[in-house]
């Protein structure tokens, strides 16, 4: 009887273990991304506010929308210093703004619908906005490290 109070214990216990890992949410690192759900974002509704403040006290903004292992996702506002990403892909697609994008060694124009495809040690950068800002899409892949944003002189 008694083993089999005991066997009875044990398995109530498995069971009530399996339950609450399931019906208790996950505690993630604060600075990991949220999990993926079905939503549409309007991106060019977005004001700069909800894209989120200057970043490093220059004139980008930018705001994660999706990250996964394989990458990111991130609308941007405005313009960024000449850099390359050492170990990161980067594709953007402008969605508002013409003016001149620095890619590699050449100043190039580029207007909303564009799409630049920057591979990892390409330079690069938004440079000048003849009209509005520039607001673009920035997929990297794989995602970019904090760390691997090199400035180019």
């Amino acid at each position: 009887m008694r083993k089999a109070t005991l066997c009875g214990a044990l398995a109530f216990s498995f069971a009530a273990g399996l339950i609450a890992a399931r019906a208790v949410p996950e505690a993630g690192a604060q600075t990991g991304p949220a999990p993926l759900a079905p939503r549409i974002v309007n991106l060019i509704s977005m004001t700069d506010e909800e894209i989120g403040p200057l970043v490093n006290n220059t004139d980008l903004r930018s705001r994660n929308l999706v990250a996964t292992p394989q990458g990111t996702i991130n609308i941007q506002s405005g313009n960024v210093f000449k850099h390359f990403h050492r170990d990161a892909d980067e594709i953007q697609l402008i969605l508002d703004g013409t003016g001149a994008f620095w890619l590699d060694d050449k100043e190039v124009q580029v207007k909303p619908g564009d799409l630049i495809i920057i591979p990892r040690g390409t330079h690069h950068a938004g440079s000048r906005a003849a009209t509005g800002r520039f607001r673009a899409v920035a997929i990297k892949l794989p995602p970019q490290r904090a760390d691997d944003t090199h400035p180019v002189p």
